[in-house]
């Protein structure tokens, strides 16, 4: 494979910090792929179709981040059944043949990053939030989660939403409001997917054995909820978590190299973050 220079990127908007050129670098180093090359793109939706008519053979895959993991689809020869299932595509891989397929690496990277902490299946689980990531989410629980999931959301037009994903990926899902969002503490599993600072009420509610957390942010970490969590003994899985375990999936599928260096790629991503 390293016998040409091959190169793959991730695109998006913004994008200046995205932890993806360190992970990935840090794999094809480990992996001895010295001929590949990793790289950034500020691109946005307007872009992206110039972006990817002129892409040449050389490259082997792109990393896709909001606000392209929808807008990249029509522009694609086939899109996996995980993908389809989200209407999201994380990942492009360039075949030999010339064809561009489209996967989504963050339904199977939650479940391997819960996987790792042992959590193999759960009775039920909480999601706070609607947005893009619960999508994703809601997916994963799909294979670990055997009854109900209760997600906590802002409005009506998002629980219509969040009702709507699970009919479609055969989840039993319940909607409540935010005001509600302490009820979410005492799941089995937590699945936070709201933005920076929107979680940080509920520390003050953790009960006093929690369960575990998966909370989907990594800069800053920890959250107040994570904080917290983890001080009560509860199991706490990050955001840089779910960031290696997909990246994982991405090199391997874009390098055809595996195992990926899961080890590597987390220490390169810690350094990073304590770098920041």
């Amino acid at each position: 494979m390293s016998a040409q220079k091959r190169r793959a990127a991730v695109l998006g908007s913004p994008i200046a910090h995205s932890l993806s050129p360190v992970l990935h670098r840090a794999a094809y180093e480990e992996l001895g792929l010295s001929d590949w090359s990793y790289d950034r793109f500020e691109i946005d939706e307007a872009a992206l179709p110039g972006f990817i008519g002129e892409l040449g053979p050389e490259w082997a895959g792109l990393s896709l981040t909001m606000p392209l993991k929808r807008a990249i689809i029509p522009l694609l020869d086939e899109i996996s059944g995980t993908a389809a299932s989200v209407e999201a595509v994380n990942t492009v891989v360039f075949t030999e043949d010339g064809r561009k397929v489209g996967d989504n690496t963050d339904v199977p990277g939650m479940v391997a990053a819960l996987r790792e902490r042992g959590i193999e299946q759960v009775e039920s689980a909480a999601i706070l939030g609607a947005g893009a990531t619960a999508s994703s989410a809601l997916a994963a629980l799909a294979r670990i989660c055997t009854g109900e999931v209760v997600a906590y959301v802002r409005s009506d037009a998002r629980a219509a939403e969040m009702r709507q994903w699970g009919e479609r990926l055969d989840v039993e899902v319940r909607t409540e409001g935010w005001e509600d969002a302490r009820e979410a503490l005492d799941a089995p599993l937590v699945i936070a997917t709201t933005p920076a600072g929107a979680t940080d009420a509920l520390s003050a509610l953790v009960p006093e054995r929690p369960a575990t957390l998966f909370d989907v942010l990594y800069d800053p970490w920890p959250t107040e909820l994570a904080a917290r969590w983890s001080a009560y003994g509860g199991a706490v899985v990050s955001g840089l978590d779910l960031l290696v375990h997909q990246a994982v999936l991405q090199v391997e599928q874009m390098t055809g190299r595996a195992p990926a260096p899961l080890g590597v790629m987390r220490k390169a991503g810690e350094h990073a973050l304590a770098a920041r």
